[in-house]
Parts: structure tokens; C-alpha cells; sequence
């Protein structure tokens, strides 16, 4: 496989419906997030933020390799204090996009997914791996603790499984990482795209509107202390309520018929 030119986007961008999948472009370079590669997603995740017609996203890898983590070439190339500060804020940025989005998001994982591209499966909501996927946290492994994956690998999986990932740098089988919890599932490469299509089915025959308030309460939640977690879930459900998607689905679950979501002009404007 040949190096992207300077013509193909960093990011190939694929809609189907409302599905977009978002495809790291530097198979050469097992899709290291270079500088550049960064400000691509970043792009690409805020246009998806602001389209009503998005319903989920994918993450995949182009080539062997789903993300070997950051460009340690360009790295090493800018011995910089202030350099580094930029980049790790910058890559932070898109993690936490990630989570922004109004959408769930899926990491599609084969081949390695290693030091900041095991951080990207860890932020992405849901994940998906082959058989053959392996995941490490290796910046340890030349010198550098993996501070930064730290964070969503932490919250991902257990603390102590974090932790022994980021101070060995071991690498972790796709079955591993599924019984651990930073992937949802591990099928046979064959079955990789199947299973996601699947998951995406089911993802787009559920109410938008319900999905956006989940997963903006399901993050926020966690950073909070229970009791404050709890008026907030309370706040969020009853607003969800008061969506046509949630009078629609109540309806259809009293009639016993499928719901159709969207289907209802929103008159929550109309609602005191």
C-alpha cells in the first residue's frame, strides 16, 4: 500500500445514512496521529457535532494497523517544552470531542492499537476489535509514562488494570482487552465489519434525542458525587420527557407497535 499524497485527506470521510465513518489515513505510518492528522479529526468531529443528520460514527484505521499512537519522529523533531504542551492539548482536544458529540461513537480496532490510539479506543463509547487486534500503552518503554491515555484508559477499565498496562507496556490480546472492558466485543477479522453494521443498526432504531441526553448525562455523571449525579439524572430524564421521540415510544410501547421516531413534529416549544 502506497503513502497517502499530499491530494488524499488525512481523514477519509464516509456517510451512509446516518452513519459517518471516519477513516485514519496514514497506513504507512500505522495512522499515527501527527500533528496534522489531529487538526484532521478535530475538523471532522466538530462538523459532526453541528449535523442534525448524524447518528453515529465510526473510528477505523486505514492499512494494517487501527493507531500506533503519536508521530515520535515529529516528536523528537521539536524538543520543546512548549511544543509538547501544544500537542498533548491538542490531541486532548480531540479525545474530549469525542465525548462531546451528541452521537455514539465506535472504534472499528484491528491490528494495534498502541500508547495515544489505545487512549482513542478508551474515549470512544463503544469499540469493536478483531481477534487479532492488540492494544498496549508503550510509551514506557522509551522513557515516556503514557500520562495522557492514562486518563480515558482509567476510566475505561479498572484502575489496576490500568496501571499495570502503563507501567509495563505490555501488550494485551483482543479477548483481553473484551474481558477487561476497553473493547465491547472481539470477532473474528472476517466478522469485524458485520458486527458493527449490526451495532450501528441498532443504534439508528433508537430515538436520537434520547441517545443525546444519555450520553451527555452518562459522562457528566461520573465526575460528580452521587447524590449531585442523581439530581442531575433526574433533571436530564425529565427533560428527555418531554421530547416527542419519548411520547411517541411511550405510545407505541402502550399500543404494542414499533415505535417511529421523528415521525412527531416537535412541539416542545409549545410545552410549558
Amino acid at each position: 500500500m502506497t503513502a497517502p499524497t499530499p491530494c488524499e485527506p488525512l481523514v477519509i470521510v464516509t456517510r451512509t445514512g446516518g452513519r459517518i465513518d471516519l477513516c485514519l489515513n496514514r497506513p504507512l505510518q500505522f495512522n499515527a496521529l501527527s500533528e496534522d492528522m489531529l487538526s484532521a479529526l478535530e475538523q471532522e468531529l466538530m462538523a459532526i457535532r453541528h449535523d442534525d443528520t448524524a447518528r453515529c460514527v465510526v473510528i477505523s484505521g486505514a492499512g494494517k494497523a487501527f493507531c500506533a499512537g503519536h508521530d515520535l519522529r515529529q516528536m523528537q523533531a521539536s524538543p520543546s517544552l512548549d511544543y509538547y504542551r501544544r500537542l498533548f492539548a491538542q490531541c486532548t482536544v480531540v479525545m474530549e470531542a469525542i465525548t462531546a458529540l451528541p452521537v455514539p461513537v465506535i472504534a472499528r480496532v484491528h491490528g494495534i492499537a498502541t500508547a495515544a490510539g489505545c487512549q482513542l479506543v478508551a474515549s470512544c463509547d463503544l469499540a469493536v476489535a478483531s481477534c487479532a487486534a492488540r492494544f498496549a500503552v508503550s510509551g514506557i518503554n522509551v522513557g515516556l509514562f503514557c500520562s495522557t491515555p492514562a486518563v480515558a484508559l482509567s476510566r475505561t477499565i479498572a484502575p489496576k488494570r490500568a496501571f499495570e498496562m502503563l507501567a509495563t507496556g505490555r501488550f494485551i490480546d483482543a479477548e483481553t482487552a473484551a474481558d477487561w472492558g476497553l473493547v465491547n466485543d472481539a470477532v473474528p477479522e472476517q466478522q469485524l465489519d458485520d458486527r458493527i453494521a449490526a451495532l450501528v443498526r441498532e443504534i439508528e432504531a433508537k430515538s436520537a434525542a434520547a441517545l443525546r441526553h444519555g450520553k451527555a448525562l452518562f459522562y457528566a455523571q461520573q465526575e460528580i458525587a452521587r447524590g449531585d449525579a442523581y439530581r442531575l439524572a433526574a433533571e436530564v430524564m425529565a427533560q428527555n420527557m418531554m421530547e416527542d421521540d419519548a411520547a411517541e415510544g411511550i405510545a407505541a410501547f402502550l399500543e404494542k407497535r414499533q415505535p417511529r421516531y421523528g415521525a412527531r413534529r416537535d412541539k416542545r416549544g409549545d410545552r410549558p
